[in-house]
């Protein structure tokens, strides 16, 4: 893409700093015509204010809506909803309202990979670039993982991989991706979208400009309603991507031939050989030969925070998955299990707005002690006898370190977000392994 997009723009504000926000202010302090730069932050004390360019203004605490009337483009952090009133007011005025991908896809002059969904996206982004990278291309990784799209572009790639959220998608029209995947669709973030449709919506919006579709045969939700070429993977269906038997064992296929036996996999469960077949078809579909990164798709290890096991000692596996911030992730957690004792389950957080109760059948086929803590625990203590309150994670870990024997398994998978007691789920997830590492 050229600059071109810029042409008229003189009057940028910025809403929202942080990481992304400074991400923003940089990359347009970069561009060859200078732009006047402001940034409003409603909280009082916005993370990274200390690293802001001295000449770029900065109000913080409340809004500024003459700032926001006057601007030629307003960039809109994804943790702020379009629905906001003074957005609202932005867009009412004609005044356009992108987000950090937008401008991402504005300047990107290489193949972009990228990936949504539910649950799983952030495992497949990070896989998706370690098989690329073994198959030997420079590869930058980001988006709504680790680096901002636009500090991406100060490294010299071969091909780009993003992860990207709905709340990301919404501010995104341009992004025209090689091969683009929406994993799966299961509840979440209902208390930002109008219910499962509008969510869908605005995951939908990754294959508006991509080459190549990546779907899930399994969950037809995935589907664009556009007659764009559809690629699609399996577990249960004989697909261009799918699972099936050869030579006596469960193998994965890419288009009719076998690539590697499942069970040659690294990572544990079933939603990671699903996750192993869009690696496969995201980079295939890029032009990737993937035969040559197979060793690196064999031996991935998982990320952290994701089903991750943090101490094994005496027999008893402590396991962080504390990004399972919504119900499908704990399920999918669940799903993998192979426990000879019980499982020390912990849940709790902020619900979100989510119905727990899809939980119940399956906790119900457990050997479990379910372990409820903070702001929504309550509403998870009705789906199993054993369920027992606590108000921390420490209380949780204390307790539970005097009662665990040989063969059972501790597992934070929290199917909640972390902001009532943490920054983020890695604050979350950090503690528990250090609380893990303390009591084990």
């Amino acid at each position: 893409m050229t600059t071109d997009r810029w042409q008229g723009i003189e009057k940028v504000v910025v809403v929202g700093l942080g990481i992304t926000g400074l991400s923003v202010v940089k990359h347009i302090a970069s561009l060859p015509n200078s732009k006047q730069i402001k940034v409003i932050d409603t909280r009082p004390k916005p993370p990274g204010s200390e690293a802001l360019p001295a000449e770029v203004e900065l109000h913080s605490g409340s809004w500024r809506l003459d700032w926001l009337l006057a601007a030629d483009l307003v960039v809109s952090n994804p943790g702020i909803a379009l629905a906001t009133p003074e957005i609202q007011q932005v867009i009412a005025a004609g005044i356009p309202v992108v987000g950090d991908v937008e401008l991402f896809a504005w300047q990107v002059d290489k193949p972009v990979i990228a990936i949504t969904g539910s649950n799983g996206k952030s495992t497949v982004t990070d896989w998706t670039g370690q098989v690329a990278k073994a198959a030997g291309l420079k590869v930058g990784v980001g988006g709504n993982i680790g680096v901002p799209a636009l500090d991406l572009l100060n490294q010299s790639a071969d091909l780009y991989v993003l992860e990207l959220s709905s709340f990301q998608l919404e501010t995104t029209s341009s992004l025209a991706p090689i091969a683009a995947t929406f994993l799966n669709l299961s509840e979440d973030h209902m208390d930002r979208y109008e219910g499962m449709e509008d969510y869908r919506q605005a995951k939908l919006r990754i294959f508006d400009h991509a080459q190549a579709c990546i779907v899930n045969a399994d969950d037809k939700q995935t589907y664009p309603q556009s007659d764009k070429k559809r690629v699609e993977f399996s577990l249960n269906h004989r697909t261009q991507y799918c699972v099936a038997e050869h030579q006596g064992c469960e193998h994965l296929f890419k288009q009719g031939q076998p690539l590697c036996p499942t069970q040659a996999l690294s990572l544990v469960g079933r939603h990671n050989v699903a996750n192993a077949l869009v690696v496969i078809a995201l980079l295939s579909e890029a032009g990737v030969a993937i035969e040559k990164g197979l060793t690196a798709l064999k031996s991935y290890q998982g990320l952290t925070h994701r089903c991750q096991v943090v101490v094994d000692n005496q027999g008893i596996k402590w396991v962080n998955d504390s990004k399972a911030t919504n119900v499908a992730s704990t399920l999918a957690a669940l799903a993998g299990l192979h426990i000879a004792g019980k499982l020390y389950l912990l849940v709790g957080g902020v619900g979100k707005g989510a119905d727990f109760s899809e939980l119940e059948p399956v906790l119900a086929t457990l050997n479990l002690q379910l372990c409820c803590f903070g702001q929504d625990g309550d509403q998870f203590m009705s789906l199993h006898a054993s369920a027992k309150r606590f108000t921390t994670m420490e209380e949780i870990i204390q307790w539970v370190a005097s009662q665990v024997t040989s063969g059972d398994m501790v597992l934070l998978s929290p199917a909640c977000a972390s902001f009532d007691q943490f920054d983020n789920f890695m604050a979350r997830g950090d503690l528990f392994t250090q609380l893990a590492n303390a009591y084990a």
